[in-house]
């Protein structure tokens, strides 16, 4: 029986990791994994020794403030690999934690196979240094990864992008009005604040200041898609009580994303989803004023929102920072909103964006890499 430990401290990448396992059962069904992570990975028998949320922190101030509370949990972690001896781990994103961590398990004879790669085409390149010393190899979701790790020397392979495994509907636009009681021959805009609690107190009061010009505007609904490990009261308390063409929902969010007529996203995993779906987005993003002006001298791309990235293209538009305004959000809907020819040319490019990401299946192959790993070890 194979120990493993997987450390998830993402929202994504912990349901990239319950991919991962689920297929790695199909492989070896007497392994054992411990670690971090979400309520799916602890469906698929993992032990979860801490909640991915403890990770979950955003930006260098409020890293700080956390620190001693992150390097608790980083003890723990390293004393439950002593005392168990894992065969090999999987980390996942989380960079901050996670390559520390890849040091330490490599010190203590642990093999390790790092999935979704840290952003090192975006900032923070010597990165791969530490990562050419202490990772076993790499798995990659975006098929330009694989030639920045070529040229550095490090084992690395493009699996394929795990969304695409996952990106389903299971009933159309008009279905899901029904169901929310919504007008489906009226606008519908879908809310998209994050998954991170730091992430939302940033955006959704500028997303309702947002709401209340644009139902003005076009007498709109709006859909406001809750992060399902975030209790209700979390944005209760940001949220007015009772605010008007609002419908707050915890399930069906590919639902509501296929069905919107544009989607206000902050940049992560969840601009890749409405591409992948069709709809029209506008992406956004604010940090504190301290990291942000800490931050943007190291970043090295012009970019932020990972569609126009691997569109190698200002495909969506992104309020960023100072950037990120009622006023500028309802310009950019209205633009999107309309022009017919504007939402035309934005869904062609991301039919270009789902073709480039190949039609490999991730999980499968990450499995297979995790055996190939323990085989050889």
């Amino acid at each position: 029986m194979s120990s493993i430990l997987i450390i998830a401290g993402e929202k994504s990448g912990a349901t990239y990791g319950a991919g991962l396992i689920r297929q790695f059962k199909a492989i070896d069904p007497s392994s054992r994994f411990f670690g971090i992570g979400g309520k799916g990975m602890e469906a698929e028998g993992v032990e979860i020794l801490f909640p991915m949320e403890d990770l979950a922190v955003v930006g260098f101030v409020e890293i700080v403030s956390q620190i001693p509370r992150i390097r608790k949990i980083f003890r723990r972690i390293r004393d439950e690999v002593k005392a168990r001896s894992p065969k090999a781990a999987v980390l996942i994103d989380s960079p901050d934690f996670n390559l520390r961590l890849a040091k330490r398990l490599k010190k203590l004879g642990v093999p390790v196979l790092y999935y979704i790669s840290p952003t090192v085409w975006a900032w923070r390149r010597g990165r791969l240094r530490a990562i050419k010393r202490n990772v076993s190899k790499m798995l990659l979701i975006f098929p330009f990864e694989e030639a920045i790790y070529k040229q550095a020397g490090i084992p690395a392979r493009f699996v394929g992008h795990p969304l695409l495994e996952r990106i389903h509907v299971a009933f159309g636009r008009e279905e899901f009005c029904r169901k929310y009681g919504l007008d489906s021959k009226k606008k519908l805009i879908i809310l998209l604040p994050g998954s991170r609690a730091t992430e939302i107190r940033f955006h959704l009061p500028v997303l309702i200041q947002a709401l209340k010009i644009m139902r003005s505007a076009w007498d709109a609904q709006f859909v406001l898609v809750q992060a399902d490990h975030l209790e209700a009261d979390f944005y209760r308390r940001i949220v007015p009580d009772g605010l008007p063409g609002l419908t707050i929902i915890r399930r069906d969010a590919y639902e509501a994303m296929a069905a919107g007529d544009l989607i206000l996203s902050a940049c992560g995993t969840a601009n890749l989803e409405a591409a992948l779906l069709g709809t029209p987005l506008i992406a956004f993003y604010r940090l504190s004023p301290l990291t942000y002006v800490f931050g943007v001298k190291l970043v090295r791309i012009k970019n932020y929102s990972i569609v126009n990235i691997l569109a190698e293209d200002r495909v969506v538009p992104e309020l960023i920072q100072s950037q990120f305004t009622p006023d500028n959000l309802f310009r950019e809907a209205k633009r999107i909103l309309d022009s017919p020819d504007v939402r035309a040319d934005m869904k062609a490019r991301f039919e270009d964006i789902r073709s480039s990401l190949g039609e490999a299946p991730a999980s499968k192959n990450a499995a297979l890499e995790l055996d190939r790993l323990l085989r050889e070890g």
